[in-house]
């Protein structure tokens, strides 16, 4: 099947997540994907696409983990700030990075139709703002996006911000026109049906037991059944198990839990008016709106696994802490998932040895990246193409295991901490600039109302000497010539 036949080719997708059984008999394919989330349903599709054979193993089923309990973001650019990324590996590389960045949204935008999966419901815009008044540093973003990697980005004024978004946390923002969002879920199922149709092969409750990765032919052990590949593609993120706990270990897990509201009709819509994904600059808040008046918003992330529920209460609070208008929203559900992040903040694509390949360390990074790596690396094993290289210094580097995971719960507590006060100082400056207006205002005001009445007498300088009255004529006196003159400016003494 050619390239060309893709989208037409894949037919109407099913969104809603069809049985698949456990591998329980012997296989050969050409390639196995370790793991059915984004990353590893794009790579199984893309694949059979082009004529591979592809087996696809879940330990658990379809979606379950972050690729199906998100907030459904796809816009360009990586998890670090774009100036990171040209000072570690040049103008030039970072360019063409950030236009596979752009190649995934692409991806994902022609996927998530409702001809290919019905009832995906996506959404446009996206709208990064800062905690801070940050004005100089929103220029300098907006002119390396616009001018260097070619990206649709427009710059909002605070005014513009706080008029979309009524609250006054925010001050400046980036907004990006042909970013968009969708169901998270509905996207991971629809992505397993149209990999499906194209041929590949998807078994759920299959953990990997071992792997043997020497020869032309790699081995794979599972509780019930072998099977042999030239090219396995671990896409199993935190949850690779035992047989891969080294690869593993260079992810440090971040959890991160999502609120939806009850439908909170009217009052949300007279306080949010944008329709597309918030996001701080400080990666704090998350947030949009879906089924027209209902909120969904992310909890700060967390290095220890918890209940969902949990985070309820939490959510709850930051929504009436952010939009006080709102109040204590009711909470109808609370969901979330585990992502692996690297130590150098980007992915993890590329061949490790011969026929063994890597898509991982996917979180802060977005869908659009998930959906790059998978196309990627299907053209890679079968198209020659060696993009994957680019992603080369990004090495896989060891975590810290549990050292690395309460490091980074104190930095993140530091972090969330720092922006605060961060926030709150800007704030407390925007104020006080604000009533100094007010004061020159009336100032300005009260000297206007002075000069209307005309001028005010003429105070003498401080020292000057007074000059003396004249002295007082009793009736029936002669009137003094001296001091007549003296007191009309006409100086007195003998001629």
């Amino acid at each position: 099947m050619t390239e060309t036949s893709t989208s037409a080719a894949d037919g109407p997708g099913d969104a809603a997540s069809p049985f698949r059984n456990r591998l329980a008999f012997d296989l050969d394919v050409d390639i196995c994907v370790v793991g059915a989330g984004v990353a590893g349903l794009t790579v199984a599709r893309e694949a059979a696409r082009l004529g591979a054979s592809v087996a696809v193993l879940e330990g658990r089923h379809v979606g379950w983990n972050a690729s199906g309990h998100n907030l459904g973001t796809v816009m360009p650019g990586f998890g670090v700030p774009v100036s990171d990324l040209i000072e570690r590996v040049g103008l030039d590389d970072a360019r063409e990075l950030w236009a596979l960045a752009k190649e995934g949204v692409d991806y994902v935008r022609a996927t998530a139709t409702e001809d290919l999966i019905p009832g995906i419901a996506t959404s446009e815009g996206a709208l990064e703002v800062s905690n801070v008044d940050a004005g100089e540093t929103l220029i300098r973003r907006l002119q390396t996006l616009a001018e260097d990697f070619a990206t649709e980005v427009e710059g909002w004024q605070v005014d513009r911000v706080r008029s979309v978004l009524g609250t006054g946390r925010y001050f400046h923002g980036i907004h990006y026109p042909k970013a968009f969002q969708l169901d998270g879920r509905k996207y991971v199922h629809g992505l397993a049906a149209l990999a499906t149709r194209m041929g590949a092969r998807i078994f759920e409750d299959t953990p990997v037991v071992s792997i043997d990765f020497s020869g032309i032919r790699k081995r794979i052990v599972t509780p019930s059944a072998r099977l042999r590949a030239s090219h396995i593609v671990l896409a199993g993120n935190v949850h690779l198990g035992a047989p891969l706990k080294r690869l593993s270990e260079t992810l440090l897990p971040v959890w991160r839990y999502a609120a939806l509201t009850e439908p909170l009709g009217q009052q949300l819509a007279d306080v949010i008016s944008f329709h597309g994904s918030v996001t701080d600059s400080d990666g704090i808040d998350h947030f949009r709106i879906v089924d027209g008046d209902r909120l969904l918003w992310s909890s700060p992330e967390t290095t220890w696994e918890a209940r969902p529920r949990r985070f309820g209460a939490a959510v709850r609070r930051r929504i009436a802490t952010v939009f006080p208008q709102l109040g204590k929203v009711p909470i109808a559900d609370v969901f979330g998932g585990a992502v692996g992040v690297t130590v150098h903040g980007m992915p993890q694509i590329g061949q490790l040895r011969r026929g063994l390949w890597v898509a991982s360390g996917f979180g802060r990074q977005g869908l659009n990246t998930s959906a790059m790596a998978g196309q990627l690396i299907a053209r890679s094993i079968l198209w020659g193409d060696d993009r994957w290289r680019l992603f080369s210094p990004f090495e896989l580097v060891w975590a810290g295991g549990t050292t690395g995971r309460v490091a980074g719960h104190v930095i993140g507590l530091w972090a969330r901490g720092a922006s605060s006060a961060a926030g709150m100082l800007a704030r407390h400056r925007e104020g006080a600039r604000a009533k100094e207006r007010v004061r020159e205002a009336r100032l300005a005001e009260a000297n206007f109302k002075a000069g209307t009445r005309g001028p005010a007498p003429r105070r003498p300088p401080p020292g000057a000497v007074r000059p003396a009255p004249p002295p007082a004529v009793q009736e029936g006196a002669e009137p003094d010539p001296v001091a007549s003159q003296e007191s009309e400016g006409i100086p007195g003494g003998p001629m």
